[in-house]
């Protein structure tokens, strides 16, 4: 099947032209076109833009409206994926109730479905990636946020108002670094920022104490663009201690926040993206120590814990999720 994905960011769009197999769980993304989002245009222009985009990979590829099976676009929440409409996304400004769904099938009439990006990237890995085959599964973007996408009794599930998964407000610590508005959340330990802010807080004590460290030389050294969540890790890599430490504490938290989703939703498999994903050596034996002593037991042996399989891909595979739909 054909399909059309539109990946809508806060500093980039793409529009993808993608082949499926549902039943053998294959995608294969034939042609791409991405452009700058660029806030300040508003969100009519790159709409617009958007469409430009579709006409061409449909005409560079001999393909007419008419061979498209269903145009999938993934965005940022908050959003009525049932409605169509995206709702103010804190990284798309003056997109207020943008009714995107009609937009896109007034012009181009297939089925037009809508989802935040973290439900979308939780199809993907499910139709498509590591969790292929599973029934009851969640995603975590662990990205510059963290954000969960829920597949339960094989199907995906939104909540009432699409708020389902927002598993980076949960509280782990009464305190620690702030994510999602609140001081020792999920995000505020497990996510790029989260862990750039955390670095900060501990550098201080760090520099006081006289411990070594590359990234550490003086107080201006303390900042959120110094102590990221990248930098960190490839000093990790390089055995700096205080890097390590860091990621210690991000280890042990994520173990925290995993052993809280299996209690409550007892998946089959969660998979975890971006900075997971490009760490799983160092996290993967840490994080399950953790989950074998909070978790439940009989949960915890039926839950595995993977790293995102679709890669930099994931954000182009999972708006052609969207578009395959049956969800």
């Amino acid at each position: 099947m054909l399909l059309i994905g539109i990946d809508i960011g806060g500093t980039k769009c793409a529009v993808s032209l993608g082949a499926a197999d549902m039943d053998k769980g294959i995608v294969e993304v034939l042609d791409k076109e991405a452009f700058p989002t660029e806030n300040e245009r508003g969100p009519f222009k790159v709409i617009d833009e958007i469409c430009e985009k579709i006409d061409l990979v449909l005409y560079r590829n001999s393909v007419s409206v008419s061979d498209i099976k269903g145009i999938g676009i993934s965005c940022g929440g908050p959003l009525d994926s049932k409605k169509g409409i995206i709702k103010s996304p804190p990284n798309l400004k003056g997109w207020d109730d943008i009714n995107i769904v009609k937009i896109i099938s007034d012009k181009y009439p297939v089925p037009v479905r809508l989802q935040n990006d973290a439900n979308a990237c939780a199809l993907a890995e499910w139709r498509f990636g590591a969790a292929r085959g599973s029934s009851n599964a969640v995603f975590l973007t662990f990205g510059t946020g963290m954000g969960a996408g829920l597949i339960l009794d094989g199907r995906l599930y939104s909540g009432t108002n699409d708020m389902a998964g927002e598993v980076g407000h949960i509280r782990l610590a009464e305190d620690g670094a702030e994510g999602y508005g609140k001081r020792g959340s999920f995000e505020g330990f497990c996510s790029g920022g989260g862990i750039a802010r955390t670095a900060c807080e501990m550098a201080q004590k760090a520099l006081e104490k006289g411990e070594v460290s590359s990234l550490l030389k003086s107080k201006e050294d303390i900042n959120e663009r110094n102590l990221s969540a990248k930098n960190l890790a490839e000093a990790m890599k390089a055995g700096d201690k205080f890097a390590l430490s860091v990621y210690e504490l991000c280890a042990e938290k994520l173990g925290f926040g995993l052993s809280i989703i299996i209690d409550i939703l007892n998946p089959e498999v969660i998979v975890i993206g971006s900075i997971y994903e490009r760490n799983t050596e160092f996290f993967h034996n840490r994080v399950m120590k953790v989950i074998e002593k909070e978790a439940l037991k009989i949960s915890a042996e039926v839950c595995s814990i993977k790293p995102a399989e679709l890669g930099d891909s994931i954000g182009d595979i999972a708006a052609l999720a969207v578009a395959a739909g049956g969800f």
